[in-house]
């Protein structure tokens, strides 16, 4: 399944909460995000340039919009980022009413519409919800009465849209129409040892799922069995993204949020940016067509 044994820190950083890696392959570089840490980084893969940018408020991910800059869920709602200066302008709002509740993980589909997912920053109520924005007016509820959202991620037909609920331990799987209505929800996988967070889709439709708490990450076949793995040095493994010329280089995220002290001091590399190589390429990352 892959072309080594384990992942390597590329990026030592110690992200309270790294998330959401994308792959901008007009720059060759890596965007991430931490959430708790309030920061955007940017890694250039070719010449190891490592930017980074303060957020004003917690973010809970960054996707490219086409035309440049970027599409950002921060706490309250969607923004523009301007990677040349740093700023961040509104573009919907998102749950004012619900003032306990952030954004957390997204993803852009393959004809340019954005997915999101929205959380209880505490952690424990299950008031969180799955929207869709196409650019224009509100975000739609497509789902709802999650814990901790994770993960969209869509198949390669576009068929197929996963969802993740971390805390249910549960990943779901929906059908996904070219409008954008989902349709039948069912489950699609469950963890017993670990929660699934931020996941990725390769070229042969297979799914590839971060763990928070289990060490590594799984790779499902179409049909919800796990069919691989590949171990890191840490506990919370976050998202991945594919990219490198061929998608044949995974970047991931990882955490250090919920360790110990003791956790933390055995536990070196957590929070870092990791790197492995596989034999079967990611899908190209789209862009939100803004």
């Amino acid at each position: 399944m892959a072309d080594q044994t384990d992942a390597d820190c590329i990026w030592p950083i110690g992200a309270e909460l790294g998330e959401g890696p994308v792959w901008v392959a007009s720059e060759r570089a890596v965007y991430f995000v931490d959430i708790k840490g309030l920061y955007i980084h940017r890694l250039a893969t070719e010449t190891d340039v490592r930017t980074s940018w303060p957020t004003p408020a917690q973010t809970g991910f960054i996707v490219p919009a086409r035309g440049g800059g970027f599409v950002c869920g921060l706490l309250g709602g969607l923004h523009r980022f301007d990677p040349a200066v740093g700023t961040f302008s509104p573009l919907a709002p998102v749950e004012a009413d619900r003032p306990g509740n952030r954004i957390n993980d997204g993803f852009v589909d393959h004809s340019g519409r954005l997915w999101f997912g929205t959380m209880d920053d505490g952690e424990s109520e299950t008031t969180g919800s799955l929207y869709t924005w196409a650019g224009q007016g509100e975000p739609l509820r497509k789902d709802s009465g999650y814990a901790i959202p994770n993960g969209p991620a869509v198949s390669p037909d576009g068929r197929t849209l996963y969802h993740t609920d971390s805390a249910a331990k549960t990943i779901y799987a929906f059908d996904l129409a070219q409008d954008g209505t989902l349709g039948d929800k069912r489950v699609f996988a469950s963890t017993d040892d670990s929660h699934p967070d931020g996941m990725a889709v390769d070229a042969k439709g297979a799914v590839w799922v971060a763990l928070f708490g289990g060490w590594r990450i799984d790779r499902y076949s179409p049909g919800g069995e796990v069919i691989g793995s590949v171990p890191f040095p840490c506990a919370n493994v976050t998202k991945l993204a594919f990219g490198g010329a061929d998608l044949r280089t995974v970047y991931a995220t990882s955490a250090r949020l919920h360790l110990s002290a003791e956790d933390r001091a055995a536990q070196p590399l957590a929070g870092g940016l990791f790197r492995f190589g596989v034999d079967t390429p990611g899908l190209p990352q789209a862009e939100f067509k803004l």
